[in-house]
């Protein structure tokens, strides 16, 4: 089956989309619905739900879904922007409850990454590539020659005090804080130099919400070497992702 559901679960709305997993196209527009307030897992569970039922996919192939944190083997790890009971949760289970289809749960961030590389803005570049997704909070994925390293997480980094990344340059901190762009950029060009630092990928790609906007903040961050460019595939990235992962864990039977 070429065509699987990818759900993308967000800070702020969780939005799904059959994807045509041989081209990266989305074959429905996009639905979106506000994440429930707490994002508890009951509410969430549900909202998934209605997304399948929305797109009339009940009875058919594997879903694939997003989660804002650390996933190993189905389970949920950590909640940095969703309800501190999704820690240790069988959320594959849950889900796979909700909508009586096969699912596979990967970290957000690692959903964007995998589409990008196979589809959008890291299609054919060699070597070491980092998608970082700036939005509720900062999500990183690591790919090397387009095999992905799970669960990164670097936007918790520490790197201002006692402030981990996510809560000083994230885009609700730009939002928080009342910054202008250049001032958000200001920013994240510390934290990217410190990703640069240890790391030394070929590229950086942002995703997220921001990557909407590049006109307004791209000239403003500097960076030692590295070259930067938004996401091609935008805030569908996830989706796309996730579709991706699921058809393939999918055939392979993990």
């Amino acid at each position: 089956m070429s065509v699987i559901l990818g759900i993308d679960i967000g800070g702020s709305g969780i939005k799904g989309a059959p994807v045509d997993t041989r081209t990266g196209q989305l074959v429905a527009e996009r639905h979106r619905i506000p994440t429930p307030a707490g994002a508890r897992p009951e509410d969430v569970q549900e909202v998934v739900a209605e997304l399948v039922r929305h797109f009339g996919q009940e009875e058919k192939g594997p879903i694939g879904v997003t989660f804002p944190g650390i996933v190993l083997h189905g389970k949920t790890l950590s909640a940095a922007n969703v309800d501190d009971s999704w820690i240790g949760l069988d959320a594959d289970a849950l889900f796979t409850e909700a909508t009586g289809r096969d699912v596979f749960l990967v970290n957000d961030a690692d959903a964007a990454g995998v589409a990008e590389v196979r589809f959008g803005a890291g299609r054919d570049v060699p070597g070491l590539v980092m998608v970082l997704t700036f939005g509720t909070g900062i999500g990183s994925a690591l790919l090397h020659s387009g095999v992905l390293v799970p669960n990164t997480e670097l936007g918790h980094l520490w790197l201002k005090g006692d402030k981990h990344a996510e809560s000083w340059a994230s885009d609700r901190a730009r939002e928080r804080d009342d910054l202008n762009w250049k001032g958000w950029a200001k920013r994240a060009s510390t934290y990217l130099r410190h990703v640069e630092a240890l790391f030394s990928p070929d590229l950086f790609i942002i995703g997220g919400g921001l990557s909407k906007k590049a006109d307004k903040w791209q000239e403003h961050v500097k960076l030692a070497r590295t070259p930067l460019v938004p996401a091609a595939l935008q805030n569908e990235a996830g989706i796309v992702g996730a579709a991706l992962l699921a058809a393939e864990r999918s055939r392979s039977g993990r």
